[in-house]
């Protein structure tokens, strides 16, 4: 069965390229003009994956990013930007994006990230280690990617709640970065490290009791990371 992608791109020309594109490689394409359009063929279509542009009409790809992930924190999301800012890539991430592409890229550069995502996401669906994490006031259930510290609740994406499961099964053993990134999004994942420590800082800014003092998670520098759970 053809895997199925959303094409979220307000801009006409770049849409109609990117749809010949993915048709050529064999995907099924559904495509939204604007963000709440997007939202709208996102419900109906149910897509193996998303193309989002941030910059669109009605509703920004951020505001569709965050709506998606309320409810389905899975569906793996690929931002395209022409923002080359790190600050709106680390955003994106931070709103629960898998990856993002800037504008301009390369053809076979977009084709190696949205299989690559694919394949994450079968490997994904095939994780079903649910067992609930709790270290002191901290509680974390996997099945649900919903987590509790004391008395503040928050929502987990996918890959959080694979890192944090990696590192309690490897506490307080440096783990470079190469190996968390094969780990969690799969060998030879085309990102950067970048992703990764933007995801950490993500994660310690809901587990830990100091985000900018990291007890649990820290960091060994030009190596990677240690749990100390």
């Amino acid at each position: 069965m053809k895997k199925k992608i959303l094409l979220c791109e307000d801009e006409l020309a770049i849409r109609t390229g990117l749809e010949d594109l993915l048709e050529s490689e064999n995907y099924k394409v559904v495509s939204a003009s604007d963000g709440q359009m997007a939202m709208e063929v996102y419900r109906k279509e149910e897509p193996d994956l998303i193309l989002l542009d941030i910059m669109m009409p009605e509703l920004s790809g951020y505001d569709v990013l965050k709506k998606i992930r309320r409810n389905d924190p899975v569906t793996p999301i690929l931002m395209l930007t022409a923002k080359s800012e790190e600050i709106d890539k680390i955003l994106g991430l931070e709103l629960g994006a898998d990856d993002y592409i800037t504008k301009p890229f390369g053809l076979k550069e977009l084709l190696a990230r949205v299989k690559a995502a694919l394949r994450r996401a079968s490997l994904d669906s095939q994780f079903k280690e649910n067992e609930i994490i709790r270290l002191g006031d901290l509680e974390v259930n996997p099945s649900t990617f919903e987590g509790k510290k004391g008395k503040v609740s928050f929502k987990l994406t996918l890959r959080e709640v694979r890192l944090l499961q990696f590192f309690i099964k490897n506490p307080n053993k440096v783990l470079d970065r190469f190996t968390l990134l094969d780990e969690v999004w799969g060998i030879n994942y085309e990102g950067t490290t970048r992703t990764l420590d933007q995801h950490i800082a993500k994660l310690r800014q809901k587990i830990e009791s100091n985000p900018s003092d990291p007890r649990l998670i820290q960091t060994v520098h030009t190596v990677g990371y240690r749990f100390c759970g």
